[in-house]
């Protein structure tokens, strides 16, 4: 049996054109896995020649996509797989239908359900545009007031939770805390568990808000504890009295005060940054939520996985790469050597360009009317005038012009965050928050979409096949450093000891002494993650 066809941008095997015509003579033809869809619109599809057999096949057209399920049919003999779409990262595979969020890329255009991402900023609350979000329109005066009660009176969280994340290290990555926390709540609500409960039970328009309801209340809690936790002071319970992002900022920063109230300065910024990162189309971690849902599992489990999506530096995790960056440039005078360097691959200038972007990311442009009413507040971050000069250049550069290099959100978030008082690890926390809106919003639409079907991405298998076993007494040894690893002085004390030979010691190689990594340079020590040691050096 011939291995499965794949086509790719180099393919030559295949050949596709639009026709405005109907071509039905090979319809049928090697067709016993998977018919096309039904045409009914005959100018909208491609006639596709297969090179290799001289055969024509139709494929239809939809919404302009088609099926990849519909090129099956293409195959060299009839016991063939049949061909797939080798498409890696999914740069352009359309996984659902979705009326939430719609980016245009080329115009840089962000709209949530219809609004524009400008007027939502500023004109909605974040909890308006979560409703938004969630149910498809914007609430009026009496349902903004019940959804609002009813997530603020679901932002305590269980005692045993308390515990829990209590439990961990003083100097526990506030997002681990945060990803372990929130998947340890799927197991204080089973009756919200379809594993346990059976797998229809979100069929229950009620039972869905329940959930929502309780996400979205309790995941500030969480995060502000472990905030708390990582600075070593006692939890704050929540005021649900309070809006959200004020009830936020109040968690984490009271003291002793009876009547501590965040500035409304810093309230409103916290929620237009709340607003612009709610929810950005089919985004990693938006996916991985989409993903674990098609099994169906409980949406804390699905937000859970989301949000360890969301921890890798390549998501969430940038806009901390910006302020490095921002860092290691030092001062407006280096900026032009460094540009240079960026064009010759001897540095990466992080924060500009974007996946789906081609032109300015409209984020970027509300984030610096807030950077203003920020620095008025607080003191203007030097960070800032190193970020406002190289914009400035790059985008004068042909280079980083006619490579569509624009700044992205992540340019100006945090400096926002670190003038605002943020450690540099709390930064994917604050982006988790918000983006929980646009998760369960895509775990609503995603379960109630009756062509719901459980992930199942196909693969290109490039391996050998056929081998013969071998009894593990004839086999050959495998590479040296197979099963190399770090090792710290303990384990090789421990290792000669039980009688391994070659063992040594490498302190190169050793587990770093704290989860910040402190026998690394190009680590942080806590002290430094808060700030308090972190001084800008201005030459």
């Amino acid at each position: 049996m011939s291995a499965p066809t794949t086509t790719t941008s180099t393919t030559s095997t295949t050949t596709a054109t639009t026709t405005t015509t109907s071509n039905n003579n090979n319809n049928n033809n090697n067709n016993d896995s998977a018919p096309p869809s039904p045409i009914l619109d005959h100018k909208n599809t491609f006639t596709v020649t297969d090179n290799r057999t001289g055969k024509t096949y139709t494929i239809p057209i939809s919404h302009e996509t088609v099926k990849s399920v519909d090129f099956r049919q293409i195959k060299e003999l009839p016991s063939d797989f049949g061909t797939m779409i080798y498409d890696p990262g999914y740069y352009n595979t359309a996984v659902c239908k979705s009326n939430i969020c719609y980016i245009d890329g080329e115009k840089g255009v962000l709209e949530y359900r219809g609004y524009a991402i400008e007027d939502l900023a500023n004109n909605s609350s974040f909890l308006e545009v979560a409703y938004l979000l969630i149910y498809g329109g914007l609430p009026n005066n009496d349902q903004l007031t019940l959804w609002s009660t009813k997530i603020m009176n679901h932002t305590f969280i269980h005692e045993n939770l308390i515990q829990l994340m209590k439990s961990f290290r003083y100097d526990a990555h506030p997002m681990g805390m945060l990803i372990s926390s929130m998947s340890a709540m799927s197991t204080f609500y089973p009756e919200a568990n379809p594993a346990l409960r059976g797998a229809d039970i979100y069929k229950n328009k009620a039972l869905m808000n329940k959930q929502i309801f309780r996400i979205l209340g309790k995941l500030p809690t969480i995060a502000a504890c472990a905030y708390r936790h990582r600075i070593g002071r006692p939890y704050n319970n929540p005021i649900n009295t309070l809006s959200f992002t004020e009830n936020f900022l109040y968690m984490l920063d009271r003291l002793s005060e009876t009547n501590y109230k965040p500035h409304p300065t810093l309230t409103r910024a916290l929620d237009k940054l709340f607003i612009i990162h709610a929810d950005h189309e089919l985004n990693c971690s938006t996916a991985t939520m989409r993903q674990i849902s098609s099994t169906l599992v409980d949406p804390y489990t699905a937000v859970a996985g989301a949000a360890g999506a969301l921890y890798g530096p390549l998501h969430g995790g940038a806009n901390e790469a910006v302020l490095r960056m921002l860092e290691h440039i030092g001062s407006v005078e280096n900026i032009p050597s460094f540009l240079e360097q960026v064009k010759q691959k001897k540095q990466r200038l992080m924060g500009f360009g974007h996946r789906v972007y081609k032109s300015y990311d409209p984020r970027a442009k509300i984030l610096k009317d807030v950077t203003n009413e920020v620095f008025d507040l607080l003191g203007r971050n030097p960070l800032m005038e190193i970020a406002i000069e190289l914009e400035r250049l790059a985008l004068t550069d042909k280079y980083f012009v006619d490579r569509q290099l624009y700044p992205n959100v992540d340019f100006y978030s945090g400096i926002i965050y670190k003038t605002m008082g943020f450690p540099t690890d709390m930064f994917p926390v604050l982006f988790s928050i918000p983006r929980a809106a646009g998760w369960l919003a895509h775990w609503v639409e995603s379960v109630s979409d009756p062509d719901l079907r459980i992930f199942r991405p196909r693969q290109v298998y490039l391996g050998k096949r056929g081998l013969k076993y071998v009894p593990l007494s004839q086999r050959s040894a495998t590479p040296q450093d197979a099963l190399s690893s770090y090792a710290s002085g303990m384990s090789s004390r421990r290792q000669v000891s039980d009688g391994l030979q070659g063992v040594k010691y490498d302190e190169t190689n050793a587990i770093p002494k704290t989860a910040n990594g402190s026998k690394s340079s190009l680590s942080q020590s806590i002290e430094d993650s808060f700030g308090l040691n972190d001084k800008l050096n201005i030459k």
